[in-house]
């Protein structure tokens, strides 16, 4: 069966993006990046995937979640991020913009959009961000991995942007890089 794996840089107060939804701060270079950027090779942008002249794309993950303020951070320049996905979007407001071939924009309950996507074939679904869709998935994610970075933010968008509900998830494996971030990675209880 498919897994929903919640992969994403967080900082080290638990924020995955700046109150303005950016990522300037996390550190995209390093020793990390050489590691993770192979094993990771599906979550990278097809736009900087052709830039970089990478063909890193290992085929594990078939199916990417986002929601719209996650997704509108590559717009107008990124329209379909990543075309080698199916890319899924949850917005109740937003519509599809020019160029976004291959994303589907939907305002269908994200939970059973997901328990469906695990009874189908294909590879991992890859939930991208933001918290507000996180905390509406976190009993169904079977995987976190977490790019922790060597900062506070002080304030920005949680890892889970929800009500407080304890979910328990098993530290399966920590791997710490000269850069200062460390990778978290757990598994559901």
């Amino acid at each position: 069966m498919r897994e929903l794996v919640y992969y994403v840089a967080v900082s080290l107060d638990g924020r995955i993006a700046s109150p303005t939804h950016g990522f300037e701060s996390f550190l995209s270079e390093g020793d990390h990046a050489e590691v993770l950027t192979p094993e990771w090779g599906d979550t990278i942008p097809e736009p900087i995937h052709q830039a970089l002249g990478l063909d890193v794309r290992r085929g594990t993950i078939s199916t990417v979640l986002m929601g719209w303020n996650t997704y509108a951070v590559g717009l107008p320049d990124m329209p379909s991020p990543y075309s080698h996905l199916e890319q899924i979007v949850f917005s109740r407001t937003q519509g599809a913009p020019a160029g976004a071939d291959g994303v589907r924009i939907t305002d269908d309950d994200p939970r059973e959009i997901v328990t469906a996507l695990k009874q189908q074939r294909g590879g991992d679904i890859w939930l991208c961000g933001g918290g507000v869709l996180a905390a509406q998935l976190v009993d169904l994610i079977d995987r976190l991995v977490l790019k922790v970075n060597p900062f506070v933010s002080g304030d920005g968008i949680p890892l889970f942007a929800g009500q407080y509900a304890p979910t328990r998830f098993a530290l399966e494996r920590s791997r710490a890089f000269e850069t200062g971030v460390v990778v978290n990675e757990y598994r559901r209880r």
